[in-house]
This record gives structure tokens, C-alpha cells and sequence, in this order.
């Protein structure tokens, strides 16, 4: 609808049905009248203020704009019984995991940062494979702050989201013959890069609200552990303190390297977020065998792929050789703007607001799920991060909960997606539902609809 709503408004700008410096209606007025979510006008506008159609003025409204975009040529436009399609959407369709509600994020504040150096033509040329040194500051500061991580700008490698920085990380610690313990059920991603890498992982269990089997890791000589200790990801549980603690003491007892994986640690609802395992072994003088990773892939917007990698001084220079095999540098312009974000406050600003939005939407999803499962499904994730774990143990599987839910338009994520295939089937279904790109108002009616499939 989002999209819909975009093309027929450029529609009726470019071809002057709308006059230059006409007001459009208000966000609230077009959603009424439409019968829509708010935030799908609110995403169209600052779609159309970003390319340059529609000007926002500030207490004033939204505005046609006086020069349209130069590149618009009305004459290229598709027949009118062709309908465009953005293979994006489907991705990014409800309960989608890992998907923030992008409807929300600043983009008129963030088009007007890359526009600012947009024109320096000193960013135009090579620059180091590390990152650009302002965004590598800024963040440094930012993780102290948030996260107690133990760090400085020199130990920060700036890169192509949280994957890459994931395969770096891996191809710094571990050769072919080594034994990397990965959770399980855990982040898919990086047992792919594991697979391609020829790398062997061995599995330890996540159980449900209790987490790691810590007790196996620590029996385990294992070359390398990848672990999200603060909303283990797809189980949504967490590690305490002592845990954390017996990791670290793990990894420096048997010079083994922990790749801690902090994805989503700004949105914990029910209490504080624990220091991360970094920053704790920081405190202990012991950080040296734990590489960070960490993205903004979550906290702004996933089409940003920028991600970071803290890693201790002595893997540094390797870190940027493999950088430099795989990528070379990383977009100058997104790095000074991002760093601009950061520094002028816009990022915590945005992160404080999403929290509290976040946290009315796991309320929501949790009364919601209350309200027509009953006590059909069990809620097994805690209250953090973008998504919902549940877990029920007779009546539809969960691959074929998934299959009717596509053919509803909506995202359901089985919970074999998060295991290899060899695994067995461990007794239970489970499914992930992540609600940050779902409007507030449309949880609970998208729920009812997953309840009708699952009952029926």
C-alpha cells in the first residue's frame, strides 16, 4: 500500500494535477479518508520528500514541490494497466524478523546529512579499508556509553553490514580444521558463512527461558565460540552475569575466541541491559580474546549495510587484510553522515523513541496472542528486541502454520529455519514473529488472521 500510495501521488505531481507549492493533505486527513495506517502516509511522504517530489515545512505540512526531480521524464512511465512491483516488499511484509519500523525513521534529518556531503570532493577518491576516522570516534563514544564496550577508535573495523563483519571475524580466528560452538537453534546467517568457509561447527543447545547450556561450552576445547548473549537470537534468551563471566574465563583459559554477536541490545523492556561480554571482560583485563559485532541494521534501517567489528589489537592488522581481499573500502559518504547522526544526537534521539514504540508493540503482540491462542501457544522469548518466539506442542506444524500465513500475505518464520537440516526434531513447534515493521493498530487484527489459520 505503501508503494501504491507513492506512485499515485508522484503520478499526480508530475503531471500537474496537483499544482507547484500546493499543500497535500495532512498524514492524519489522507488516512481517514483512504482508510489506512498512518504510518503508510507518513512513509509515502518522506518517500516522496527524499527523491525530491513533495517538500516538508516544518509546522506547516507537506507541500508539492517548485522543481521537481530533473531525471523525471512523465513520457518513460510504465501503461497504466502495469502495476509496479518492489521485490522488496515481500520481504519486509508483517511479522517479518529483523525488519524496525521504517516507517518511523527520520528521513527528511537523514537525506539532509548525505546531502551535506554529497558535494565535498575530497570524500570522492580511495579512502582506508579501517573506516572513516570521525564514524570510528563516534562510535567508540557511543558503545562506551551503551554498551561498556572496552574499546577505541583504532579497534574498529567499519563494514558491509554485520555479515561481513561476521566473516571477517571468522576468517581471523579459525582455519578449515577448527571447531567453531554455535547456537542451537541459532542465526542462520552464520552458519552459512560457516558452510562456505568449510568450517566445522558444533551445535549447543538454547533452551527455552533458561538459554545456553553454558555447562557444555566450558567442557568444550573448542577453537572458537559465536554467541548473542543479550536476546539470543531466534530463543530470545539472555545470559547473566555469571555466565558471562564463565566464558570469558573459558576463552582465556583455553586461548579460544568468543564472537559476540550484539544485535538488537538497545530494546530490553523488562529491565536494563546487561554490560555486554565485551565491555566485562574489559573490566577484567581479559578482552583480548572477544571480537564484538554489531550493525545499525536494527536501530536505523536494514538498506544502510553499515556494520562494525571491535576486535583486540592484536588481530587488527589481519582483520584489514581480509577486509581488503573482500571489499576494499566502505562507502565514504554514508560513513560521514552516519557520523554526523551519531555526534549531533540524532541516533540516541531515534533509539529512545523506537524503545518506547517497541516496547506498546510487544505489549500489543503479547495481549494480542493472549487474547485468540489463549493458552493454545506459550510466549518462550523475553520481553526485548524486534521479535516473538512461541512454542506449542499439538495441532499445525510449523512449517505449514508458515506456508497458509504466506498465503495471507503475512511472515511466519518456522523454527527449523534457525537449525540445520540434520537436526532432529526436538519434540515442539516454535515459530518467530518479529513486530517492527507491523503498524501498532494492525498487530491486533494480523494476529486474529494467524489465529484462524492455526486453528482451523
Amino acid at each position: 500500500m505503501q508503494a501504491q500510495l507513492f506512485h499515485a501521488i508522484r503520478d499526480k505531481v508530475v503531471h500537474n494535477l496537483w499544482p507547484t507549492g500546493g499543500k497535500l493533505p495532512s498524514t492524519r486527513q489522507l488516512a481517514q479518508e483512504l482508510r489506512v495506517s498512518r504510518n503508510t502516509v507518513i512513509a509515502a511522504y518522506e518517500q516522496l520528500v527524499a527523491e525530491g517530489y513533495i517538500e516538508s515545512r516544518p509546522g506547516a505540512g507537506f507541500y508539492v514541490a517548485v522543481e521537481l526531480p530533473e531525471f523525471f521524464l512523465p513520457a518513460q512511465r510504465a501503461p497504466e494497466s502495469v502495476t509496479p512491483i518492489d521485490p522488496a516488499l515481500g520481504v519486509n511484509r508483517p511479522f517479518a524478523p529483523g525488519v524496525p519500523d521504517l516507517a518511523q525513521f527520520p528521513l527528511a534529518k537523514w537525506q539532509r546529512l548525505l546531502q551535506r556531503h554529497a558535494s565535498r570532493t575530497t570524500i570522492l577518491g580511495n579512502h582506508i579499508i579501517q573506516g572513516r576516522l570521525e564514524l570510528r570516534t563516534a562510535l567508540a563514544d557511543y558503545l562506551a556509553s551503551s554498551r561498556s564496550v572496552h574499546c577505541d577508535a583504532g579497534r574498529i573495523i567499519i563494514t558491509s553490514g554485520a555479515q561481513q563483519a561476521l566473516s571477517i571475524a571468522i576468517m581471523a580466528t579459525l582455519g578449515a580444521a577448527d571447531t567453531l560452538l554455535m547456537e542451537q537453534p541459532g542465526y542462520s546467517q552464520m552458519r552459512k558463512i560457516n558452510t562456505l568457509l568449510g568450517i566445522h561447527q558444533q551445535p549447543v543447545a538454547v533452551v527455552e527461558k533458561t538459554g545456553l547450556d553454558v555447562s557444555a561450552v566450558l567442557k568444550s576445547d573448542a577453537r572458537a565460540l559465536y554467541i548473542t548473549p543479550s536476546n539470543q537470537y531466534p530463543m530470545g534468551t539472555t545470559l547473566n552475569t555469571a555466565q558471562r563471566l564463565s566464558l570469558i574465563e573459558w576463552a582465556a583459559s583455553r586461548q579460544s575466541w568468543i564472537i559476540e554477536d550484539d544485535y538488537d541490545s538497545e530494546f530490553q523492556f523488562a529491565h536494563r541491559p546487561f554490560t555486554s561480554l565485551q565491555g566485562l571482560a574489559g573490566q577484567m583485563g581479559m578482552d583480548e580474546r572477544v571480537l564484538y559485532v554489531g550493525s545499525f541494521s536494527k536501530v536505523m534501517f536494514n538498506g544502510l549495510r553499515l556494520g562494525y567489528l571491535v576486535v583486540p589489537d592484536c588481530l587488527v592488522e589481519r582483520c584489514l587484510m581480509i577486509k581488503d581481499a573482500l571489499s576494499g573500502d566502505s562507502p565514504a559518504h554514508t560513513q560521514a553522515a552516519l557520523a554526523d547522526f551519531i555526534v549531533e544526537g540524532d541516533l540516541l534521539r531515534h533509539i529512545r523513541k523506537m524503545r518506547r514504540l517497541y516496547k506498546s508493540k510487544h505489549a500489543a503482540m503479547c495481549e494480542a496472542i493472549a487474547c485468540y491462542f489463549a493458552d493454545k501457544v506459550e510466549i518462550i522469548s523475553q520481553a526485548a528486541g524486534l521479535h516473538i518466539t512461541l512454542k506449542w506442542q499439538q495441532g499445525i506444524d510449523e512449517v505449514s502454520w508458515a506456508q497458509r500465513a504466506e498465503q495471507k500475505g503475512i511472515i511466519v518464520r518456522p523454527l527449523a529455519f534457525y537449525e540445520p537440516a540434520t537436526a532432529p526434531f526436538r519434540g515442539w513447534h516454535g515459530v518467530v514473529l518479529g513486530f517492527g515493521n507491523v503498524a501498532l493498530e494492525d498487530i491486533a487484527p494480523k494476529i486474529r488472521i494467524l489465529a484462524e489459520l492455526f486453528h482451523d
